[in-house]
C-alpha cells in the first residue's frame, strides 16, 4: 500500500494542490500512523502539508486516524483537555499553573505533550520538579483525579504512533500536521472533552473554529503564549468558548486593549525549578495570580457547569 495517490493532490503546491475528503485525509493519515508508508513518503507528506496547509475536512480526517490509534481515557464527567507541545522559550510556562487552579476548582484535567524539548522549558518538566510526574496509564491518570491533582500523559503512551511522526520533526527541522492533530486530540470516552486550543496567526483560528463548528466540539480557542493552551499573563487575549460546536458569548471574553496599567510579578528566570516555585508561591496564596490566566479558569469552569446543566436537562 503507498500514499502516492494522495501525494499527487497535496503536492502540488500552494495554488495547484487539491484538499482531501474527510474519508481520504483519514485514510492518508492513518496509513503514516501504521507504518504503511516509507519515511520518503511520510517527509514528502510533512513538506507539502506544510505548504499547502490543512483544511477543516483535513483535520476531521486525520483526528479520526489519531483516535482510532489513541489510548482511551474513561472518565463519568467532563474532563478539561490541555494539550501542551510546545512549551516556554521566554516567559515561563504557566500551563502547569493553568491544570492546578482548575484542579483546585474541582476541574479533571488532562495534559498531554513531550516530556523534553531540547530548547524549550516543558509542562512535564514544570510539574515534574513540582512532584507531579507524568503517567502513562488509564490507571495513573485515574489515579491523579482521585487526589484532585492534573493528570500530564506523555504523548508517546497516549498516542504512540502519533509521537513517531512527531518525532519526524528533528529529521525536517519543521513541525507538521501531526502537531496540529496532538494538540487537537480527545481520548476522553464516556464523558465529553473541553479542549483548550491555541493558535499563533489569525487564519488558523479561524480554521480551528470551523473544525469545531462543522464537527459539533466543545472548544476554548485562544491565541496562545509561544504555543501553549494559556492565556498570557500580561494580557487578556480573545476568548472564545464553543459548545457542541455552537460559540457562548456569555463564557468567552474579547482581548484587552490599550497599555497596560500594571504588569504582573512574574519570577526573573524561566527555568522548570524556578516556574514550579512561582506555581507553589501562587497556589498557596502567596502571590496572586495572573488576571488573564484566571480569567480563563472562569470561563473553563463556567463551560463545564454549562455541560452539566445540559447533561441534566437531557436526563430529565
Amino acid at each position: 500500500m503507498s500514499i502516492s495517490t494522495y501525494l499527487k493532490e497535496i503536492g502540488r503546491g500552494a495554488n495547484g494542490a487539491r484538499s482531501l475528503t474527510v474519508e481520504q485525509a483519514q485514510d492518508l493519515m492513518g496509513q503514516v500512523l501504521d507504518g504503511a508508508a516509507s519515511d520518503l513518503e511520510i517527509g514528502a507528506f510533512a513538506i507539502a502539508m506544510r505548504m499547502k496547509g490543512e483544511t477543516a475536512d483535513e483535520l476531521a480526517g486525520f483526528l479520526a486516524a489519531a483516535h482510532e490509534r489513541c489510548l482511551a481515557i474513561p472518565s463519568d464527567r467532563p474532563v478539561v483537555l490541555l494539550p501542551s507541545y510546545n512549551g516556554s522559550r521566554r516567559l515561563p510556562n504557566l500551563t502547569p499553573l493553568l491544570a492546578l487552579r482548575l484542579a483546585q476548582e474541582g476541574a479533571r484535567v488532562l495534559v498531554h505533550g513531550p516530556l523534553q524539548d531540547p530548547s524549550r522549558v516543558t509542562s512535564a518538566e514544570v510539574l515534574r520538579d513540582l512532584g507531579l510526574p507524568a503517567v502513562s496509564s488509564v490507571q495513573e491518570v485515574e489515579r491523579a483525579w482521585a487526589r484532585h491533582e492534573p493528570a500530564y500523559m506523555r504523548i508517546d503512551a497516549l498516542c504512540p504512533p502519533l509521537a513517531r511522526l512527531l518525532d519526524v520533526r528533528w529529521i525536517l527541522g519543521l513541525r507538521n500536521s501531526g502537531h496540529t492533530i496532538a494538540k487537537m486530540l480527545n481520548p476522553v470516552r464516556g464523558a465529553r472533552g473541553l479542549r483548550v486550543t491555541n493558535y499563533t496567526h489569525p487564519e488558523f483560528g479561524q480554521l480551528l473554529a470551523q473544525y469545531a463548528k462543522n464537527t459539533s466540539a466543545d472548544m476554548l480557542l485562544l491565541r496562545g503564549t509561544e504555543g501553549e493552551p494559556v492565556a498570557d499573563p500580561r494580557r487578556l487575549p480573545r476568548m472564545d468558548l464553543t459548545l457542541q460546536g455552537t460559540l457562548h458569548a456569555e463564557l468567552s471574553c474579547a482581548p484587552q486593549e490599550g497599555a497596560l496599567a500594571q504588569l504582573p510579578v512574574l519570577p526573573r528566570e524561566n527555568d522548570a525549578a524556578t516556574t514550579a516555585v512561582y506555581i507553589q508561591a501562587v497556589l498557596s496564596g502567596e502571590k496572586p495570580v495572573p488576571a488573564p490566566l484566571e480569567r480563563q479558569v472562569e470561563l473553563l469552569m463556567g463551560a463545564l457547569a454549562a455541560m452539566q446543566d445540559e447533561a441534566l436537562a437531557q436526563s430529565a
